[in-house]
This record gives structure tokens, C-alpha cells and sequence, in this order.
């Protein structure tokens, strides 16, 4: 590990100006410290918010929730209005790590831990993520665990948040603050794929941090839910996920919103599968059918084809789930 200092603001306009001048933002630190002792990142100073009020879980006046950006994994897991409203977060957060973690790492913290690839981690291998231009070891390597979906001749490596994957099937919204005020982003917005810029993972501008996220009202009766597929039941990243998210109204799917995880380089939205269900009856047959279409776009690398399949068997099986079998 490098030599880095540190300072904790003791408000949040301290800390705006901390980050502004370069430092760099820690909460529960669950990420970024692993990757500074291992030389990945070497942030000149750390600026510590965990002390900011940024922890709250509100209702909003429309019929949504707003989430702090510092309120642990644990304590939005265990909140009664997010289970009862939204399992689909619940389950995302409770599958996502082991309790100690999670009574550590944040919700901000969490959309922004940076990818799994062991390339990335590994500072003798070249990789586009770490300096743009080096080249992608994942492609000619082992790439097993890599992304089929939203992927560049840059960059293959997954994007490993399991809450994202809820949150875009939500479409949640990001708050974000910095030196120029407040701005908002759709969170498929806010984390871009990687194209020709796999450096760029989010779209903070310097100085800024999220503040908060905001789940907007959805139609009810809302069902939810999340299944995480993975090599061994303890804690471990998916190989895919799926969160499914359905309005059913008088026997008819009024609305649905399904992500996967696990397959892209982001949380990634599957619109064929949305398509197929919106104002369709629920039945054994139409999850098959919507599943089906699931991979769509999805380019294979040499050690990760099974990933086509193994989504449209995950997707098929949370539909089934979460809108009932007939």
C-alpha cells in the first residue's frame, strides 16, 4: 500500500471542497481499501464521509423511496418499508455479501465497487480499466467469469453489483452533489459501458458524490424479486442474476422490468424479455417464451458461452417465481 493522507470533514460542504481538490471519497471502505493494498488504486488522500447525515430511508411525497447514500447495506436489507415494497432490494443486499460486510459497505459504496476481473486486480497484466490504451487480457485469457452482454474490443469484465442489477429494474434515480449544486441521473445512465472509455466507469464529475438513490412510485400490486446463480451457496459474485419486477392486474402483466447480473458490463435491462410480457396472461408457457429471448445481442467469449444459457434458465425460473406458475 502506498502512503496516502487523510481527512474526515466534519460536514458535507468540507468534504465537497476535500474532494475537489483530488482526494478521494471513503465510506465503509470495503472496496477500496482491498484494491489499495493491492496497489490498484493510490489515492493521494482519503477523505473520509462516513460521518456525513446521508443515511436516512425516506418515503417520498409520490409514492417512492429515497435512500442515503450512506446507509449500510445492512440497515436498508432490514428495513421494513424496502422488504415490504421492494424484496427485489432486500434479496439483492442479503445475497450480496457476508453480514459483516454488509454491516460496513454503503449503498453508494456498492454501485460504485469497481469490477471483479482478476485482470483488473492484477497489476502486471495489461488492462484498459486501470490505464486506457495497455489492451484487455480478458479476451485472449481466462474470461470464464466475464461479461457476454454490453461488452468492447476494450473491455469484457462484469460489472459486480447485485443491488444495481435491482435498482435498474427499478429504475432507480441517482442524486449526486458537487462543487457546481445538485444533478440527478437515471442509474443506467449514471454507469455507461465501456466502449473505447472502460477507465470511465460512472459519470461522477470531480468533486462529486452520490447522495442519495431514489426508487420512483410504481404501479400496484408490485411483485419482486432477485435469484443470484453462482458457483457455491457462501457469498460469491454471480455468474447471473436476474431481478424481476411485475405489475399483474386483473390476470394481465400491466407492467414488467427485468435485469440481469452477472452477463454485462452493467446492470443490464432486458427489454426483449419486457416486451414479451407486458399485457400477456401469466403462464408456464409465456416465462418460457419471454426467458427465451433473454441473450439476445450476447457475444460469447471462449471460456463464458454457457453464460447464454444459464441466463435464460435464471431469467425463466425468477419469472416464474415472482409471477406464479398456471
Amino acid at each position: 500500500m502506498y502512503p496516502f493522507a487523510y481527512t474526515k470533514p466534519a460536514d458535507t460542504r468540507a468534504a465537497l471542497a476535500a474532494g475537489a481538490r483530488g482526494g478521494r471519497y471513503i465510506a465503509g471502505g470495503t472496496t477500496l481499501v482491498d484494491l489499495m493494498r493491492e496497489t490498484v488504486e493510490r489515492p493521494g488522500t482519503l477523505v473520509d464521509i462516513s460521518g456525513l447525515p446521508l443515511r436516512d430511508v425516506q418515503a417520498t411525497e409520490q409514492g417512492g423511496l429515497r435512500i442515503g447514500a450512506l446507509a449500510s447495506m445492512a440497515d436498508v436489507a432490514a428495513d421494513s418499508r424496502v422488504r415490504s415494497a421492494y424484496p427485489v432490494i432486500a434479496q439483492a443486499l442479503e445475497l450480496s455479501a457476508s453480514a459483516q460486510l454488509r454491516n460496513m459497505a454503503t449503498i453508494g459504496g456498492n454501485i460504485l465497487q469497481r469490477t471483479r476481473c482478476t485482470y483488473f486486480r492484477d497489476v502486471s497484466a495489461p488492462c484498459n480499466k486501470r490505464r486506457r490504451g495497455s489492451g484487455c487480457a480478458a479476451l485472449e485469457g481466462y474470461n470464464r467469469s466475464h461479461a457476454i452482454l454490453g461488452t468492447s474490443d476494450a473491455c469484457v469484465a462484469t460489472h459486480p453489483s447485485d443491488l444495481a442489477v435491482a435498482l435498474a429494474a427499478l429504475d432507480a434515480i441517482v442524486h449526486l452533489l458537487g462543487p457546481d449544486g445538485e444533478r440527478s441521473l437515471a442509474l443506467t445512465e449514471f454507469l455507461p459501458r465501456p466502449g473505447n472509455t472502460p477507465d470511465r466507469e460512472h459519470d461522477l464529475r470531480p468533486g462529486e458524490l452520490i447522495i442519495a438513490v431514489e426508487i420512483p412510485p410504481h404501479p400496484r400490486p408490485l411483485r419482486s424479486g432477485y435469484l443470484k446463480v453462482r458457483d457455491r451457496q457462501s457469498y460469491e459474485f454471480a455468474l447471473t442474476s436476474a431481478a424481476v419486477v411485475l405489475n399483474i392486474t386483473g390476470g394481465v402483466i400491466r407492467d414488467a422490468r427485468v435485469a440481469a447480473g452477472g452477463v454485462g458490463t452493467v446492470p443490464w435491462r432486458l427489454t426483449a424479455v419486457e416486451r414479451r410480457l407486458t399485457g400477456a396472461r401469466p403462464s408456464d408457457r409465456l416465462w418460457a417464451e419471454a426467458a427465451a429471448v433473454a441473450a439476445d445481442g450476447a457475444r460469447p467469449l471462449r471460456h463464458n458461452g454457457f453464460k447464454a444459457e444459464l441466463l435464460k434458465r435464471t431469467v425463466e425460473r425468477q419469472l416464474r417465481t415472482v409471477g406464479g406458475t398456471r
